[in-house]
């Protein structure tokens, strides 16, 4: 049991536009270990939902410092906070932003997520992570975000994303994903996609993690 919540810049209840023009909220993962987990899972939710709906429910990290226990964190995809920072070659701000999380989730609840799904901007901030992951004893866990089961299912996804966005797929402008690479992939297919053995322990700590995740709702 997870979910991929939105986290504000700043207050959760702040909805003044940045300055800077950075997104109004940003990804990270939580997963449930236990029944604390759950239960701060379900407060974050619902807080994110009552106090920080702007564009989406969004929680701060004043609610993630109360309400971690018994969860797990991952930076999430290029639209979390961290690889955001990252990709627009904000660093050090990125490594603070590491750090933070790091503190909050007692530094073993907390992974760097790096992803197989082949993008250019991925690649880049796969090797920053791994090199902030090094320098800040953080480990890293191997994802990619899954929109369909299988690589062939890649057609039918994007004819739905038309549906849903009313559009053609002759029209040049519409919303399209730029790979085929977001499916469920076999731990073989992601270590051809990362095509480093540097990966290898970010691979296996997705098995690490789920042997913690032991939560049963009753």
């Amino acid at each position: 049991l997870g979910c991929e919540i939105y986290v504000a810049p700043g207050h959760r209840q702040d909805r003044a536009p940045s300055s800077d023009g950075s997104p109004k909220a940003f990804h990270l993962i939580l997963l449930v270990m236990n029944n604390d987990g759950y239960k701060n899972l379900s407060r974050l939710v619902t807080l994110g939902h009552l106090e920080g709906f702007y564009y989406h429910p969004r929680v701060d990290m004043d609610l993630l410092r109360e309400f971690n226990a018994g969860l797990i964190a991952l930076s999430a995809c290029l639209k979390g906070k961290i690889p955001y920072l990252i990709n627009v070659g904000r660093i050090k701000e990125a490594r603070e932003e590491a750090k933070e999380f790091a503190s909050i989730f007692d530094k073993d609840r907390f992974f760097l997520e790096v992803q197989a799904n082949a993008l250019t901007e991925q690649e880049k901030v796969n090797r920053v992570l791994k090199e902030l992951g090094q320098e800040l004893s953080i480990p890293l866990v191997a994802t990619n975000d899954c929109h369909y089961l299988n690589q062939e299912d890649a057609e039918a996804h994007d004819a739905l994303l038309c549906i849903q966005t009313g559009k053609s797929v002759d029209d040049p402008k519409r919303l399209k994903f730029s790979t085929n690479e977001f499916f469920f992939k076999s731990r073989s297919e992601m270590e051809s996609t990362f095509g480093d053995a540097d990966f290898s322990e970010a691979l296996g700590n997705t098995v690490q993690i789920a042997d913690r995740c032991t939560y049963e709702m009753e």
